[in-house]
């Protein structure tokens, strides 16, 4: 795998998908040396950016060279790269090196592992593994009941995500019994001021900025009466399963993915709106989550990792019989 051995800040998605993996298949984390000395047969990427970005220059330098040495070893050693496309694209653009290297490691791609079938096909083969769901992993967490009229944005609070266009539009709703909590770690300490500044203005609002662990976010997301996701972009999203996993409905933007969901699960759990978020958008969900039986979940039967293992084991063995040479 291209991410290091999970840690509490891990995104638990590959915590879960290592473990779903029959016992016929065998992981190693990632580390520079484990990937370009170490011994393996697959090389399974996710967010590859993240092996690029570094905080200066000299280290982003050093992270793009190393990279490069990388990219030559897997097509040297014809080492199958399969590639799990959590985003069309990066949310954040990042310099002509970093393209560069994303390409040649697309062109090394020998399979594309698709979230849902809405993505984009890529050149090459591919094969849709729906993302698995968050039960397992918070089972046992306390989750506490729903607050009438909380609303909840929780994740890292990035710019495309929407933070301040919801603040602004909870600004609108007049409605005092209704409050709204920001959780997360702001992306950049300017974006961080400016959602605790639109909080400070509204006694409603609250915001807690920083890393939220397992039992803080299911307790968070248990308070809740609905999730609100004002994503620019949405395409995949971890952040709607945990809220669904946990038996919160969730508001997120009308996408092609989004109105799939919604038929998979039921459109009761899947709010949608249409342009930008406004206050109206929120009045209307609070209005329809306030009929939601108490007790009842989505379902999410499609997507148990034990599936969802097996079918990346049967991806694995494919690329490894397949002897085709990558450019």
């Amino acid at each position: 795998m291209s991410v290091r051995r999970p840690r509490t800040t891990t995104n638990p998605y590959v915590s879960q998908l290592a473990g779903s993996l029959p016992e016929s298949v065998s992981v190693t984390w990632f580390s520079w040396s484990a990937a370009l000395l170490g011994r393996y047969d697959v090389f399974h990427v996710h967010w590859p950016e993240v092996l690029l970005r570094r905080s200066t220059r000299s280290r982003t330098a050093l992270a793009q060279a190393r990279f490069a040495a990388l990219m030559l070893r897997l097509k040297l050693t014809r080492t199958p790269v399969v590639r799990t496309l959590h985003n069309t694209g990066s949310h954040e653009a990042g310099s002509w090196g970093e393209a560069r290297l994303l390409a040649w490691c697309d062109r090394l791609t020998r399979h594309w592992v698709l979230l849902n079938p809405e993505t984009p096909q890529p050149a090459g083969r591919s094969t849709v593994v729906l993302h698995g769901h968050y039960r397992d992993w918070y089972r046992g967490v306390p989750v506490p009941p729903a607050t009438s009229g909380r609303l909840l944005f929780f994740g890292l609070v990035r710019p495309y995500k929407g933070v301040e266009r919801l603040l602004g539009a909870f600004r609108e709703l007049g409605d005092s019994q209704a409050s709204l909590r920001v959780v997360g770690k702001a992306a950049d300490p300017a974006l961080g001021r400016r959602v605790v500044e639109l909080v400070d203005a509204d006694e409603r609002a609250t915001a807690v900025l920083g890393h939220a662990d397992d039992a803080t976010l299911a307790a968070e997301v248990g308070r809740a009466q609905l999730v609100v996701l004002p994503y620019e972009e949405l395409h995949n999203s971890g952040a709607v399963l945990l809220a669904l996993s946990l038996g919160r409905p969730v508001l997120v933007p009308s996408t092609s993915t989004t109105e799939d969901l919604a038929r998979e699960v039921g459109p009761e759990w899947v709010l949608r709106y249409r342009g930008a978020l406004d206050a109206a958008d929120l009045r209307a969900a609070l209005a329809v989550v306030a009929r939601t039986t108490v007790g009842a979940l989505p379902d999410l039967s499609r997507r148990e990792w034990p599936d969802l293992g097996r079918q990346h084991a049967d991806v694995y063995r494919s690329v490894r019989v397949s002897r085709a040479v990558p450019r």
